[in-house]
């Protein structure tokens, strides 16, 4: 072990701090807006209860990843170690409320048995990332890294960039200029006056856009005296209390809850497991048991304090790497999310910050962890990896047909799949390629790798692994239970026969020689997660 200790806080940390503590603060706007205005949970609920154990749970995790680092770079000797992001997760920030929370509302006519049983998801999943942690380093060892590279690419493209891309441009005086700063600092390297932070510019380059054209009346941004006035009457102190009978109240709704709390799980162990291979590549490599235990904790104590929303491991290590960040911006994001939602702060935020002006950074990590799963892999798993995009941009599309329909009143099954599918509407496709998306991209470029390695033993492997998956509704069905998506789970089993045939046809792997044939000299050696 070194003896040098490593620094807590560097120069790039505040550029790290600002662009991961706005990426923070824009789910934490988003959460509140989600239980506000579409669960219609009362103020005194979310200021005083959800927020104050969201920003326990956060604090807690910052600061846990930030210990993590620290150990990493003390145990290494080096100096470049970069923490773990983590926070709530986006794609179950929306899972848990609309499919999970909102219904119950409806249903009950109360908020309160809503926020329950969302408490209890949350409990449900923190235990299967727990169990999950243990199996983890195995399912790392054997996948290929552009399957986990491949699927985080899909995911982060899909879930967390697409919708700020549009709303960007959907406020293009803001959002753009708030996006070309963030462009030529982070990826163009350029310094501003005095090394003042590419995130803490853009920000107030646009609070200074929102709020010089609501003075002259034309509102872009949405900023209002009003609104802020009305922020301003919530400030307040609330602590976090227990609501360990309120998670227990909520197993009344367990039947709906297993539906998607177990998948999503699964979900959350892939996704993590993705993201620690993303710090790997970028040179940080994170213990993989302690990372998925970790979250499950967190998460754990988050619901049993009133937090319905699941921790997890951020996409976005090496954007965060890349722009200096190390230890100490993840410490002090924690110490930060504390003092915002225990002291009712983020009331205020939401109504002095154009969130146009944030969005810009989710779309800088979509560009990202996109690259790097191209950057990070060899030249010839390039088709794999554009395979793992597909489910996740299928369960998008998927998502956006359904809401457009939800909101003229329909659904897919009242206009008819035929009648979709005559106006170019593939909606059948759509949903069994797109169920459960993380799973479904990462096998599906896991076979493309092993087939375009002459691998076929694994290749055949990972398909009877997708059979199987697919069997019990954890891949191409929307709800898990024995024999769910029977064509599908048949037709990967042919393809595992389809791929041990291959072997006994062609057992010599391929040559350096057909390889440099093949694909144009990119001898690069096969990737996996270790």
């Amino acid at each position: 072990m070194n003896s040098t200790k490593p620094a807590l806080w560097v120069p790039g940390d505040w550029n790290a701090f600002f662009g991961f503590g706005t990426n923070i603060l824009v789910n934490l706007l988003t959460l509140t807006g989600l239980m506000k205005f579409v669960l219609k949970m009362p103020d005194s609920l979310v200021y005083g209860r959800i927020l104050p154990a969201t920003g326990l749970m956060l604090c807690l995790s910052t600061l846990y990843y930030a210990w993590l680092a620290y150990r990493l770079a003390l145990r290494t000797g080096r100096n470049d170690v970069c923490a773990l992001p983590s926070g709530v997760s986006v794609p179950h920030m929306f899972v848990v409320t609309f499919v999970v929370m909102l219904p119950i509302a409806l249903k009950t006519g109360d908020a309160i048995k809503g926020w329950e049983a969302g408490l209890t998801w949350v409990f449900v999943q923190s235990f299967v990332l727990m169990l999950g942690g243990f199996i983890g380093p195995l399912v790392r060892r054997v996948t290929p890294r552009a399957a986990l590279l491949g699927t985080l690419a899909g995911v982060s493209i899909t879930f967390i960039s697409l919708r700020p891309a549009f709303q960007v441009f959907g406020a293009p005086l803001i959002g753009l200029i708030c996006f070309a700063i963030i462009l030529i600092s982070w990826f163009g390297g350029v310094r501003f006056f005095k090394g003042v932070p590419a995130g803490l510019v853009a920000i107030g380059v646009g609070m200074l856009i929102a709020w010089g054209s609501a003075a002259a009346g034309h509102g872009i941004g949405g900023m209002s005296l009003q609104h802020l006035a009305a922020a301003l009457a919530s400030f307040g102190f609330s602590l976090p209390l227990p609501a360990v009978g309120h998670v227990f109240s909520g197993f009344q709704y367990f039947g709906v809850i297993l539906v998607t709390a177990i998948p999503f799980g699964i979900y959350d162990l892939v996704e993590a497991l993705d993201n620690v291979e993303s710090a790997a590549a970028a040179g940080d490599s994170f213990p993989t048991t302690r990372v998925l235990t970790a979250d499950g904790v967190v998460s754990l104590i988050g619901c049993l304090m009133g937090n319905p929303f699941i921790n997890a491991v951020y996409i976005g290590h090496p954007g965060w790497k890349a722009m200096g960040g190390r230890i100490g911006y993840s410490a002090a994001t924690g110490i930060t999310v504390i003092v915002l939602a225990w002291f009712g702060i983020i009331s205020l935020m939401m109504a002095l910050i154009p969130v146009v002006a944030i969005l810009p950074i989710l779309v800088y990590i979509g560009m990202l962890i996109g690259a790097q799963a191209f950057q990070e892999t060899p030249r010839r798993h390039a088709p794999a990896i554009v395979l793992a995009l597909l489910p996740n941009l299928a369960a998008w599309t998927k998502n956006q047909i359904d809401n457009a329909l939800g909101a003229a009143g329909t659904s897919a099954g009242a206009v008819g799949l035929d009648k979709l599918g005559d106006n170019g509407v593939l909606y059948q496709g759509l949903s069994v390629l797109g169920s459960g998306a993380t799973l479904g991209g990462l096998m599906l470029a896991a076979i493309a790798v092993f087939a375009i390695e002459r691998e076929f033993r694994k290749a055949a492997g990972f398909a009877l692994g997708a059979a199987v998956l697919t069997f019990f509704g954890l891949m191409h069905s929307e709800a898990i239970g024995v024999g769910q998506a029977p064509l599908v789970a048949v037709s990967y089993v042919c393809i595992a026969a389809l791929m041990l045939g291959c072997t006994r046809l062609s057992s010599a792997p391929m040559t350096q020689h057909e390889i440099e044939a093949e694909h144009g000299g990119d001898l690069e050696p096969v990737e996996h997660g270790a």
